[in-house]
């Protein structure tokens, strides 16, 4: 991984847009920071969208997609898009200012009600198994917002030393899920999405726009395992200070590493985008 200070002079400077994950990335001690709030606005009044994609569920998700500057949270690792009133355009509305654009949350999936609510049942069945057979192991206390995945807590509220967040993720892949890691929790759900097709997703939805068209103008900025395969795709990606604790167990790593940790190594991030832009 490259210092973000040694980002070379004029590698950024066609960036369009900045991915990023919100716990242990956006957020210290689970609330996001004043320099990182800062740093979505300025990017929002430089003209770049912002989306943060997040393991978290939905319901957890839905307030701060109303409050924060951000075009859209894609959370539950891609399956739910939630589109608040500072979106900017939402399917070629302006969502501030005019009366037929969203003023309210809008909310988007990429499975139908009924997949979702088949799925939904076998998920609490896995989620079962895994609580009666890794031990110490509880559901995420956010659990209630979730509506496509499950998650397990191994560092949020509960402590689970490594080979029991291995078991637990070992077996949901047993069961057929999709599992990942991020900085709190053991993430499993049942569907072809993950946060790079929510990416995707996401940009065609919101922006009329073909993410593969234009991978190299934008930036993904993480802090986790279950980054990497953004890390892996995105030629601009960074993580922050924090991905240390992460490093030996990424088979693919950020092509940077910001000197902050957490909402701070956000804002350095961001700082670098808009000066690459001004230079």
């Amino acid at each position: 991984m490259t210092p973000l200070d040694q980002l070379a002079q004029g590698a950024w400077r066609h960036i369009t847009g900045v991915f990023t994950d919100i716990d242990d990335t956006l957020t210290t001690d689970g609330a996001i920071t004043a320099d990182a709030l800062n740093a979505i606005a300025r990017l929002r009044a430089a003209g770049l969208p912002v989306i943060a994609i997040t393991g978290r569920p939905a319901g957890w998700s839905e307030p701060f997609a109303l409050r924060w500057p951000v075009n859209a949270i894609v959370a539950e690792n891609g399956a739910v898009a939630l589109i608040g009133p500072g979106a900017g355009t939402f399917n070629g509305k302006a969502s501030q200012g005019i009366p037929d654009g969203p003023k309210q949350l809008s909310k988007l999936y990429q499975q139908d009600a009924a997949t979702r609510a088949a799925n939904h049942a076998r998920l609490q069945a896995v989620a079962a198994r895994v609580l009666r057979e890794v031990p110490g192991a509880t559901l995420a206390q956010d659990s209630a917002g979730r509506e496509t995945d499950i998650a397990i807590d191994h560092s949020e509220f509960t402590q689970l030393p490594p080979e029991r967040i291995e078991q637990a993720a070992a077996l949901m892949r047993a069961e057929g899920l999709n599992a990942t890691i991020s900085s709190i929790h053991i993430n499993g759900w049942i569907g072809a999405y993950d946060k790079l097709s929510g990416a995707h997703w996401i940009v065609r939805e919101l922006l009329g726009r073909d993410l593969a068209a234009e991978m190299d103008r934008w930036v993904y900025v993480g802090d986790s395992t279950n980054d990497q395969r953004m890390f892996q795709h995105f030629i601009h990606s960074v993580g922050v200070a924090n991905i240390a604790r992460f490093v030996p167990q990424l088979a693919h790593l950020p092509r940077y590493v910001a000197r902050g940790e957490r909402g701070a190594g956000f804002a350095e991030v961001a700082q670098a985008v808009l000066a690459a832009r001004a230079a």
